[in-house]
């Protein structure tokens, strides 16, 4: 847990009286002291070097408070950041992943974007997520939506309970946050888009989507939508329905790469207003040969930096998962084909 200690009262004191003992100290001196009164010049030498050592006090005490506050906020921030969305395993039951993610608020360092994978016996599992806005007011819910998500994947089955586990957790932050913030709060505006992701050990893809961009496929060059699909309203400001039928998806294939991010990444803008084309960035990447997650993250990046002059104005989180397992070989023969069609159909656990 990180905890953010606010600063001592006997601290707080010290800061801010130090100075006001130099200055009145200095007005005193000036004021009362015989040797600051005389016209002589070298008393005026002693005077002025006593008032000048005395400002040069006053302006490096201020210039080290001013820099030591941004900095412990920086740390902290960071600290945060670090301990929200963890840092993932280069590969996740049979699944190369990479992640990175860059906030807009460049003095806090962190996001208001969530993501994270795991393996679980129902298979490999997938959240990616918006908090509406972004730097330190979003670490909150961001911590509620990935503590549900962490727990339900293991527990529960299917994707309709995982996603409603997530809808209580964050429900039961915003009720939490509205008693400590007042009447007047913007707590009951917040949502979070969500997109969970299911990979099955044959690699059948199932999703839910609450109000977030679906992810890419990535094969052969080619750069497609995961689905079509109508997606349900973000989580936080509306009910959800009572059936969660997720979306079935094409099987992924071996080789094959689906290319999660938020929506900061296609809403940045350029200077002249433009939307940033990460469809055709991606296929430009995949061209140029950029074959493992990590260089298409970089090569991603690189043009989003480039697209908003390193100023975007949305956080964006990017996620790719790149499927490394190996096909499996089919039987020889019909008997074969039957064996194999019905041990396929057999639950995992008795293969």
């Amino acid at each position: 847990m990180i905890r953010i200690r606010a600063r001592a009262p006997g601290r707080r004191a010290l800061a801010l009286g130090l100075p006001t003992v130099w200055g009145a100290a200095a007005l005193a001196c000036k004021l009362t002291c015989p040797l600051a009164r005389q016209d002589r010049p070298g008393a005026r030498i002693v005077s002025g070097a006593v008032l000048f050592a005395v400002g040069a006090g006053l302006v490096l005490h201020a210039r080290r408070v001013l820099v030591r506050e941004p900095r412990r906020t920086r740390e902290v921030a960071a600290a945060a950041q670090g301990a929200l969305p963890r840092p993932l395993p280069p590969r996740v039951g049979g699944l190369r992943v990479a992640a990175a993610q860059l906030s807009a608020d460049r003095g806090a360092g962190v996001g208001g974007d969530l993501y994270e994978v795991i393996a679980t016996e129902h298979g490999v599992r997938a959240v990616m997520g918006d908090v509406r806005g972004h730097g330190i007011g979003a670490v909150g819910t961001v911590a509620a939506v990935l503590g549900s998500f962490r727990e339900a994947v293991h527990d529960e089955p299917d994707l309709g309970r995982v996603l409603r586990r997530l809808d209580r957790g964050l429900a039961r932050h915003l009720r939490e946050r509205a008693r400590t913030a007042g009447a007047d709060s913007p707590v009951a505006e917040e949502f979070v888009t969500v997109l969970l992701l299911e990979i099955g050990r044959g690699g059948e893809v199932r999703a839910l989507n609450c109000g977030h961009p679906w992810p890419y496929r990535l094969l052969d060059g080619r750069v497609e939508p995961l689905s079509c699909a109508e997606p349900l309203p973000p989580l936080g400001p509306f009910p959800l329905p009572p059936e969660l039928p997720d979306v079935r998806c094409r099987t992924l294939s071996p080789g094959e790469t689906l290319f999660l991010h938020t929506d900061g990444a296609e809403e940045a803008r350029d200077a002249r207003g433009r939307f940033f084309p990460l469809a055709a960035v991606l296929a430009e990447a995949l061209s140029a040969g950029a074959g493992t997650p990590q260089a298409l993250l970089a090569a991603v990046f690189t043009r989003l930096m480039k697209h908003t002059a390193g100023q975007p104005a949305d956080d964006v989180a990017l996620l790719v998962l790149h499927d490394e397992r190996r096909p499996r070989p089919a039987a020889p023969g019909a008997g074969g084909s039957t064996r194999a069609t019905t041990m396929r159909s057999l639950p995992t656990k008795h293969l």
